[in-house]
């Protein structure tokens, strides 16, 4: 199995946003037809998709539920959805509509035991968040930063049967500062679940330094902004990533 790359479409308002640092006041608008965004991936070759429903984050339940279920119909592949999923009967609905992978962020730190229950109802489909602001995590919607460091987070659910840790460093986020390889190797080495790297892509170069630590437990990378602003061909990005 090679890196997966995973394009990435932001919900603000039924529209495609990139957010800088996770700011909403910092959003950019890159379409109103997030259906046709994923459509648009997939003809590039994504197989994967990962979707933010970035009003639910703040809200704490889905916003832009419309809008998922278009992109769940017209997207071909596996699509992973994060923002505001906090209950069972929300994880429950999401996969029972076609998400393959259900990531939880906020929740993942109030009520480990909730992730626990989850990964055990639904194997292979818990993705936990590890959203970090100077290695601390962040939770809603990145707005509150914790005393929990990203690691301490992440060796927490060890043992709970999740599919896979998804780190954000914040401070990138959206700014094209090219992605911090070495605290997400290094989250890697310290945990045995995979990890899928985000926050920061800015060009082909990230791709290939992730793609080398593979083997070290860097399961893939979400990238948004650099597609969006054409600084990064998607067809390219998963051709280096099946290469290494």
């Amino acid at each position: 199995m090679s890196l997966i790359v995973f394009p990435a479409i932001d919900l603000k308002g039924g529209q495609v946003v990139r957010l800088a640092e996770g700011d909403m006041d910092r959003a950019t608008v890159y379409g109103d037809d997030p259906a046709h965004q994923a459509e648009l991936f997939a003809e590039s070759g994504a197989q994967h998709l990962h979707v933010v429903d970035l009003d639910g984050a703040f809200a704490g339940r889905s916003v832009n539920g419309d809008a998922v279920r278009g992109i769940v119909s017209r997207f071909p592949g596996h699509v992973q959805l994060g923002g505001g999923i906090r209950t069972p009967e929300s994880v429950e609905q999401w996969f029972d509509l076609g998400v393959s992978r259900v990531v939880i962020g906020t929740a993942a730190l109030e009520n480990p035991d909730f992730v626990r229950d989850m990964a055990r109802s639904f194997p292979g489909g818990i993705v936990v968040a590890v959203d970090a602001r100077d290695g601390m995590v962040a939770t809603k919607g990145w707005a509150d930063v914790s005393t929990v460091t990203a690691t301490d987070l992440a060796r927490r659910f060890e043992d709970a049967g999740v599919a896979a840790l998804l780190f954000t460093d914040v401070g990138r986020d959206g700014l094209l500062k090219g992605c911090n390889v070495e605290a997400t190797v290094d989250l890697a080495r310290s945990v045995d679940i995979p990890v899928i790297a985000s926050g920061g892509v800015a060009g082909i170069g990230d791709i290939h330094m992730l793609a080398v630590h593979h083997r070290d437990g860097v399961e893939g990378v979400i990238t948004g902004r650099a597609l969006y602003d054409g600084r990064l061909d998607l067809a390219a990005a998963i051709s280096v990533a099946n290469a290494a």
